[in-house]
Order: structure tokens, then sequence, then C-alpha cells
């Protein structure tokens, strides 16, 4: 069978699983003895397994198959869980990351096999959860496996695989007062199955038909998500008898064992008939019993998961994006046909035009946004191994991951915020015993949120470290020869913290695999200014520093501001104008042979559109008293653009200018008009 035509959909959720492993492994190793953790892992790995096994990657499979051997044995209390297992798990998710980035390369594996991990997985399975990395490295030890006992998964109460309470108790008494009979259903279905719910999507049908289900476990959502490993357990209320469903379900495919457990009054006489419903289910609750209520479970309404996404290609989302973009330019140029001309009927239906129009821009725009935690769920593990590696004590705290940001600003997010949080981690925290003298705790924090203000997004790294020292920042402008001794002494603190955006440039003392190269945030600010963001550095020395980036919540489609620069039209996009004044030309003073403005006691520089793009102005415009000015703001920075006439703000499509222009700076693109004509679309960020 050709499965080629199945390696996309291999990839992405291949992705997914070694990404959701990444973030069990780190919850694992901070609560060893949380078994549904380890349940998680476990099925997250057989899954691999499955996938990889249908895809013909022999030595994923098997190093995922040894994975499960270990998992199983923590699951079922034969290994204890300890940072040396979780070590070694870890190595086993790099080298599984490996194979995906491989399969996503060339469409193979690869040839790497893993041995060392390998050897390593089947040394802690031998010696214990203490054995040591690599071959046979403690053969002398002794096993210390302790057998799980085989009434592990029995409840204490009842002797039943499933938990009960006052209410099951209330319900099987009065079933068994009406003649019926109570069964708990064991079923494992083949390990080789491959589409468990649905598997367990007809059993299910065959129980519902015959029976009223009371529980189940895991719980039915679970099942239906596949979250599970290949056996579950159901509660039924019915006439028939045992040999009725032994029958019936053993005739269903893929299923190797039905174990069907008759329920008398004796399983419940020690479920307590003083003790409350609530005190019941509290206590399963701390338990971290995942059981769903007596009542819940009406199985029937089992879906697949299909039915709730459905996973689209990014290029079809961006046909579709054009497509918006196209209808949104024919809506602008109906409006502007016929001015003067119009009768009421046309306006209702430009109207109506725009309202439909806006809707479906909003729809597809909500399609194509994705949550910030896609990028922010890969930074714990960095963290982590960023903190053995320098030996310091840190820890992310992170806050609004469900922050939505286009796919495509999401996909280029990624690298600048590693190379900022590996600054935080490098250059900003101190060693444990320098913070312990500082008076601080020894533990480092670096924080990292997302938020939404307005039509941006703005992430921000922070931490509470030692801060920049400016004055070193100062000695090294000095030393590379970028400033003068008395320019540099003449710039403020803000000021000379700005030159570490520069190319080539670091304060580090010596290099290391994590800096002091000159390569980050120079990388960063180009990113994130082609992103059409802003990036800003706040820092207070021995106190931290601040990262803040500021992101357009969409690339496609955007408010702008049409203005007149001689016989050119142009675009400002309206997230980066503050207001619109019209300013004497008298009030232009010289400071430093610069022009600047005087606005409610803030001094504005001046920027001349015509002259920064060679445009050719009529004499008289030129010569203009009363002149138009917009100002407009990249961060905290103010600048006054000039220009000869405002045309009025319009929705635009930002379209992209081709690779011979890319390289054009103060130009973010173009758009059509409605006229047929093209206007430039300014970029703020590079001008001011």
């Amino acid at each position: 069978m050709d499965v080629s035509q199945y390696l996309d959909v291999f990839i992405n959720e291949a992705k997914e699983n070694v990404q959701s492993l990444n973030t069990s492994l780190l919850g694992l190793e901070s609560d060893f003895s949380n078994v549904s953790i380890l349940n998680e892992i476990f099925r997250v790995a057989h899954t691999l397994k499955g996938m990889a096994g249908t895809m013909g990657f022999s030595r994923m499979t098997a190093l995922t198959h040894h994975m499960e051997d270990v998992l199983d044995a923590l699951r079922n209390k034969k290994l204890e869980a300890n940072s040396n297992v979780v070590d070694i798990l870890f190595k086993c998710l790099d080298a599984l990351e490996c194979y995906v980035n491989e399969v996503v390369g060339t469409g193979q594996e690869g040839q790497e096999e893993y041995q060392d991990i390998i050897t390593s997985l089947s040394d802690v399975l031998k010696f214990g959860s203490d054995a040591a990395e690599g071959a046979g490295s403690n053969k002398n030890k002794t096993a210390q496996m302790q057998p799980a006992s085989s009434d592990d998964t029995k409840n204490v109460y009842t002797g039943l695989r499933l938990k009960l309470n006052i209410y099951d108790k209330n319900v099987i008494e009065k079933a068994i007062e009406a003649g019926m009979n109570i069964f708990e259903i064991y079923i494992e279905i083949d390990k080789k199955c491959l589409l468990k719910a649905a598997r367990a999507f007809i059993i299910f049908q065959v129980l519902d038909k015959n029976a009223e289900i009371m529980k189940s476990m895991p719980p039915v959502e679970d099942i239906e998500d596949e979250k599970f490993d290949n056996h579950f357990t159901v509660m039924v209320i019915t006439k028939y008898d045992e040999n009725f469903f032994m029958k019936e379900l053993n005739s269903i495919a893929e299923v190797r064992m039905v174990e069907v457990t008759q329920i008398t009054s004796k399983h419940i006489e020690n479920i307590k008939a003083d003790g409350s419903e609530e005190e019941f289910l509290d206590e399963h609750a701390k338990a971290g019993d995942k059981e769903t209520k007596a009542s819940a479970p009406k199985l029937g309404t089992i879906k697949r998961l299909t039915n709730k996404t459905v996973r689209v290609d990014i290029e079809r989302l961006d046909v579709l994006m054009n497509l918006v973009s196209e209808l949104i330019i024919i809506k602008t140029r109906l409006a502007d046909v016929g001015i003067g001309e119009r009768d009421s009927d046309y306006v209702a239906t430009v109207e109506n035009l725009e309202r439909v129009t806006t809707k479906l821009h909003d729809a597809v725009m909500k399609v194509r946004m994705v949550p910030v935690e896609n990028v922010f769920n890969r930074f714990p593990r960095m963290v982590r191994d960023i903190s053995r590696e320098l030996k310091k004590e840190m820890e992310l705290h992170m806050s609004g991951e469900e922050t939505e940001l286009d796919r495509t600003v999401i996909d280029e997010i990624g690298e600048p915020l590693i190379h900022i949080i590996r600054n935080s981690a490098d250059h900003g925290l101190e060693q444990p015993d320098v913070r312990i003298e500082k008076g601080k705790n020894e533990v480092g924090n670096i924080w990292l949120r997302a938020y939404q203000d307005g039509n941006n997004v703005v992430i921000e790294v922070e931490d509470d470290g030692q801060g920049i020292d400016a004055a070193k920042v100062r000695r090294k402008l000095i030393e590379k020869g970028i400033e003068s001794e008395e320019v540099a002494s003449g710039l403020s603190d803000n000021d000379v913290i700005k030159y570490l955006f520069k190319p080539n440039f670091s304060t580090a003392d010596k290099v290391t695999d994590l800096s002091g190269r000159g390569v980050g945030l120079d990388v960063v600010k180009t990113k994130i200014e082609a992103l059409g963001g802003s990036i800003e550095l706040d820092s207070e020395l021995g106190k931290g520093s601040k990262t803040i980036i500021r992101l357009p919540l969409t690339l496609a489609i955007i408010q702008a501001l049409l203005v007149r620069i001689g016989t050119e039209k142009y675009a400002i996009p309206l997230s980066n104008i503050r207001e619109i004044n019209k300013i004497d030309s008298s009030e232009i003073e010289l400071v430093r042979d610069k022009e600047v403005y005087f606005l409610r006691d803030t001094v504005i520089p001046i920027v001349r559109l015509q002259n920064i793009f060679d445009v050719p102005v009529e004499e008289t415009l030129a010569q203009k008293k009363q002149l138009t000015c917009v100002v407009v703001s990249k961060g905290d920075k103010l600048a006054g653009f000039i220009v000869d006439s405002l045309i009025g703000q319009q929705e635009i499509v930002i379209k992209s200018i081709g690779k011979l222009l890319a390289n054009i700076r103060r130009i973010a693109g173009a758009t059509i008009l409605g006229d047929g004509n093209v206007a430039l679309i300014v970029d703020v960020n590079s001008i001011v």
C-alpha cells in the first residue's frame, strides 16, 4: 500500500504529539507521582508508535516501543519515576523530534538508530530507576522492580475496576429491586487497531442498543478523542444476561478480550450510606479520578473527532484570503462609481455589500487566527535545558497563551522569542549565589506574556535579573569605534540601550553556546519589523529588563489613511497614527539642522514625505503656509509626516511588491485602490 499520500497528515499529527510529550514530561518532572500524566505520556507514545509503524518508519517504531516498555513499568509501579528516568525520556523526545524533522525534510526517517538511548531504556528496565545512562553501566545492580499487585486496578471499596459513589449505590439497589442485571464490562481492543475511537463507537452502539450505560472509565470524551489505551470499562443496566454480551461484543472485529462481571449487593455493601454524594465525589476528584457521573454518558452521543475540527492547508486559506481581498477592492470601486448620480437602491446595495464583505473578512480572519500557545509551548523545555546548562535556577511564568495571532505571524515569531528568552537567561539572570548576596530569591524568574492591545498583540519578555549596564554598553561603543567618546557620553541610558539592536554588537565578555557572537537582537529587530511590528527594550540596573514586542493582528487587510503627496497617493496604517494637525510653516523650528515641531510641550521631529520618496511637488504647494501634519508613533517615539492633502480613511488590502523591490526601505507594500490605481504603503517603523 502506498502511504506517501498520508505523509502530510503524519507530519502534522507527529508534531502535535511531540509537543504533547514535551508538555507532559515537564509536568512529570515536577510531580513524579502523577499517574494521569504517566497515562497521557504512554498514550501519546503508543499513538506515535502506531503512526510510525503504519508509515513504515521502523526506527521510530522501535524507539517508541522501548519507551512504552519503560512507561508501562512506571504506570504499573514496577519502576519509580525520578529525574534520571525523566532525563532519558527527554532524550527519547529529542530523538523523536529529529526523526520528525528528517521526515519533513526528506520524506524518510533517516539512518540514525539512537542505540545509546535504547540501551539506557533497557538498563532502566533491568536495573531500576537509578540505572546510569549508557550501555551496561549498572549491570551489577540488583533489579529493583516490584511486581504490581493483581488488585492494583481494583477499587478498595467494591473490588471492581470502576469506583462507585452513593449515587451509584442507589441506582444499583433500585435496578436489582426491579429485577434488572447490572454488569461491569471490561473490553480490550487489539493493540494494532489504527482507529480505536471508531472501534469504540461501534462497541458503544451495540451496548446502547441493548442496555442503559451508567458510567465509563475513561470518560466518554476521552474515548471519542482516542485518549485511552487499548481498553476501557463500562457499567450497564440491562435485561440481558452475561452470555448475551460476551457473544455480541466478541463478534466485533478487533475486540480481543471481553470480561463481564455482574454487580450484586455485595459489591456495594461497603459504601457507607451516611456519606454524602458530594463527599465521595470530592474524594475521587482529589485522587485525580476522571470517571463520569452516573447520569452522564448516553453513549449514542459519541462523535468522531473529525466532526469537530478539519485540517486545512494554509495555502488554501491564503487563496481564500486573496479572493476576499479582491472582493473588498471591487466593493471600494463600486462605492466610488457614479458619485453624484446614485439612486437610493444603488446606495443600499453597496452598503449591504460592504456589510457582507466585512463579515466575510472577519470570518476568514478568525479561521486564520492561531493561539500564541502554539509558540509558547516550546519554551518551558528550552528554559529547563538552559537552566541545567548554565547551572542557574530559573522559572518561566507564562500568561495570555490564548491570545490569537495570524498564522503567518505565528510561524515567524518563534525564532525572535528564542533569542530574547536566551538573553534573559544568560545575560539577565544572575548565578544563585550572586542573587542571594543581592537579597533576591536564588530562583530567577522569566515572565512571558501576551495580550491584545487594540489592533495589535503585545508580547512581553521580562526577567528579574541584573538589568542592562548602560555604562558598560557605552564603553563597548567607544572600544568598537561605533561612537566617539564625546557622543557616547552625551547619550541617555535609553539611547545607549538601543545600540544593542545594532548588527554584530554584543556586550558579552566571552562567547558561549548561547550568546556572545553579536548575532541576536539585530536579527530579532529585523524579523519583527518585517512583520510590521516594533520592539522596545526597557531596563533598570539591578532589577531586570523587559522586552516589548508589538505585532499587527493580521498582515492581509488593514485600515489606512490615504494621503496625497504631489501627484502620488500613499497609505499610512491607521494603527500608527496618533492625530492629524494643521500647522503654520512658521511653527517649524530647526534644532541641530533638523526640523522639529512643538506639540503640547513635546518636541516632534518633522518628516517631509516628498523628500523621503523623492516626489516632485508644485512650487505653490511647496510654499504653502498652512501644512497638514500626520503625527505617527512607533512605540513611544513620535514623528510628524508632512503631506499635501488627506484623501480619507479606507480599508486596504496589502499586496507584496515583489522580490525585485523587496529590499526597498520605507515601503511596507502596495495596495490596489478602487479606481484600479496602485498606492504604496508607508513603513512607519523604518522612517521614525
